[in-house]
């Protein structure tokens, strides 16, 4: 399998990366791809021999000046703006209608390009897109608008570095006196925001339930060693917050603690890979009172199992993505899922014809 990545104009891509922040947050997946498959040597530089087209278009790094968040308000027009470019340079896009073609969408509501579901679901996956290959962080067990794509699920970005200098002080093997880890936003009193509420109010209920329980460390607020309390920690807890999925999913694993995956219907990565049911748990979102109960008995039967479970390399490796790619990453996880979609190759379907 072979894979040509354009070369496209530095407004799409690299321009973007004067902000660090770029190459390093939770979204940045779609950096981490485009510099990884351009010293893979799945690489070729002859787009007449390419099973696929990678497009790198950057569209999480536009940050906000108010939160500091991602503000991706521009990217249907920035997508909308390279597959113009790429168009008009035929054949390989026009050939195939961009069946052969492989995009990222690494935020919260993937290939729908927008952070409130409602909004999302509304508008739905830009009718450009929708014949190409998505690789994105969002995904469900049940129909959605925003995986009426072509897909593959992949981890959100966590820094493979910042890892391995957090085991550096706290091993895989070292003292967990932490039951049970959360960090992050919890409203004590959910807004409605068009309708609906942050985490489905998911995070609400386990703060008024265990605010006050010594098992669980609870903190609202930001703490940027916090990957060092996750290396302290027996259970993570990974409710959903917007979307499904969350960054505390790969690194709970990359640390050595249990995920507690608080997500009705979420679509994890790389399932073939990763054995989530080995290394993990599930929790309905209704079911978050009788966490502690739950908790308390895995802990009691098979926590120490799951655990020497985490504590295979090869799981986490297929959760980070590394440059230059690694055997067994994040990336190659990708490749091995598109080579499942070969069907979709201009080039193969050419040579099945012949």
């Amino acid at each position: 399998m072979k894979i040509y990545v354009y070369d496209l104009p530095s407004k799409y891509n690299s321009d973007w990366l004067t902000n660090e922040r770029c190459s390093s947050h939770l979204f940045a997946s779609e950096v981490a791809i485009h510099r990884a498959l351009l010293s893979s040597d799945v690489r070729t530089l002859e787009p007449w021999e390419a099973d696929f087209f990678f497009v790198p278009v950057y569209v999480s790094c536009n940050f906000s000046k108010v939160n500091g968040f991602p503000a991706i308000g521009h990217a249907r027009s920035l997508m909308a703006s390279a597959i113009q470019h790429i168009s008009s340079q035929p054949p390989f896009w026009n050939r195939s209608l961009g069946s052969d073609h492989v995009f990222v969408a690494s935020h919260d509501f993937g290939s729908c390009f927008h952070t409130m579901e409602d909004v999302a679901i509304a508008e739905g996956v830009p009718e450009f897109l929708k014949n190409s290959i998505v690789l994105q962080t969002f995904g469900v067990n049940h129909e959605h608008p925003c995986q009426n794509v072509e897909n593959v699920v992949i981890p959100p970005y966590i820094s493979p570095e910042s890892v391995r200098a957090t085991l550096k002080k706290s091993p895989l093997t070292g003292r967990r006196d932490i039951f049970v880890f959360f960090r992050g936003k919890m409203e004590v009193h959910p807004k409605n925001v068009s309708g609906r509420f942050y985490s489905k109010r998911v995070r609400t209920a386990i703060l008024r339930k265990y605010g006050s329980d010594r098992r669980f460390y609870l903190r609202r607020h930001r703490f940027a060693g916090y990957q060092s309390e996750i290396a302290r920690s027996k259970f993570c807890l990974c409710p959903l917050g917007w979307a499904p999925w969350s960054p505390r999913l790969v690194e709970s694993v990359a640390l050595g603690c249990v995920p507690v995956i608080i997500a009705d219907s979420i679509r994890l990565p790389f399932p073939a890979a990763v054995p989530w049911a080995e290394i993990s748990l599930t929790v309905a979102e209704n079911d978050v009172d009788k966490l502690g109960d739950i908790l308390e008995h895995v802990a009691a039967t098979n926590l120490s199992t799951i655990q020497s479970n985490l504590r295979d390399p090869q799981v986490t490796k297929a959760l980070h993505f590394h440059n230059p790619m690694l055997e067994g990453d994040a990336t190659w996880q990708v490749l091995v899922a598109l080579s499942g979609k070969l069907d979709r190759s201009y080039k193969k379907s050419r040579v099945s014809i012949q």
